[in-house]
């Protein structure tokens, strides 16, 4: 129970109470959602990412055995995906956001503050979730922006809005000066910090300024698909995850990171391509929201599961 509790009081209400604060803002004033969406994929997000991989010491090994996961992880969902697709006769842009909606998950800003709860501040398990972090940061800006565009646009296009995201140019800077001991001169780490600080704020406003500009009657077969969406993230996510980590060599305690890593909800990137490329935002949004809340109960479940001493 005292885990409920804690991911209650120090997560999930936090978080729930910003989004608000961005509902009530667009409610007041009808803030121009495109540029915080441009702030958050140009400025706010790479600086985070940047300085995640920059100050984290990660192992070699730990790094591969992520990276396994993580492509195992994300090939396994997009099956389920493709299967949940077919049954639901999904076309045109939906397509995209569905698989958007869960295979895009919250491993910043919700997933890093539980791993610290679950493993108590455990350095070794932090380093797993930063990379998960990396990964979930990467492939939103790659992946993402083309599955959000391939239904109605030219490879060549779609490719140039790719490469013109800063994320991906980040990571492997990040990584270098890392390897080579390069300081960052304090007249850069200094506006680094303070748009890495931005970060979780300014997506959790632009969540609440998108649902504040959305209807909130939500069809029938709307909700039946924002069900279908957290219980694939939620649900299934944290199940294939076990099932992956069960087959791999892997220390338990790394196996335990990887599994609470899965299990968080939607991630604000779902909202954020939805809009910026105008692809079912409304359905994103309510995603986002509804698999945040239903995310009180369900992560509360994989933490007493595994048995996480807290």
């Amino acid at each position: 129970m005292s885990v409920f509790a804690h991911i209650l009081v120090n997560n999930v209400l936090p978080l729930t109470m910003m989004i608000a604060f961005g509902i009530l803002i667009q409610k007041a004033f009808s803030l121009d959602i495109r540029t915080l969406t441009k702030l958050n994929f140009y400025l706010f997000t790479p600086a985070v990412v940047f300085k995640s991989l920059y100050t984290t010491d990660i192992a070699l090994s730990v790094i591969s055995h992520t990276l396994i996961f993580f492509f195992v992880f994300m090939l396994a969902q997009f099956l389920l995906l493709e299967l949940v697709i077919w049954l639901r006769g999904y076309n045109g842009g939906m397509i995209a956001t569905m698989r958007n909606s869960v295979q895009f998950y919250n491993s910043a800003n919700y997933g890093i503050p539980l791993n610290q709860l679950a493993f108590a501040g455990n350095p070794y398990t932090l380093s797993i979730q930063v990379l998960m972090m990396m990964m979930q940061s990467l492939v939103p800006n790659t992946y993402g922006v083309y599955l959000v565009n391939a239904h109605r646009a030219r490879f060549r296009d779609i490719w140039k809005t790719i490469i013109s995201m800063p994320v991906i140019y980040v990571i492997p800077l990040a990584f270098l000066m890392r390897a080579y001991d390069v300081p960052i001169p304090d007249f850069v780490e200094t506006p680094i910090g303070y748009l890495s600080d931005a970060f979780l704020g300014t997506a959790l406003i632009t969540l609440g300024v998108q649902l504040g500009s959305m209807s909130w009657k939500i069809r029938k077969a709307q909700a039946v698909d924002v069900a279908i969406s957290s219980g694939l993230r939620l649900v299934a996510g944290p199940l294939i995850a076990w099932l992956i980590v069960s087959l791999m060599d892997l220390p338990s305690l790394m196996k335990a990171a990887l599994i609470v890593s899965s299990a968080v909800p939607t991630g604000l990137n779902c909202v954020l391509l939805a809009v910026e490329y105008d692809n079912e935002p409304e359905f994103a949004s309510q995603a986002v929201f509804f698999s945040t809340l239903l995310s009180i109960v369900t992560v509360s479940v994989v933490i007493s599961l595994l048995h996480i001493p807290v």
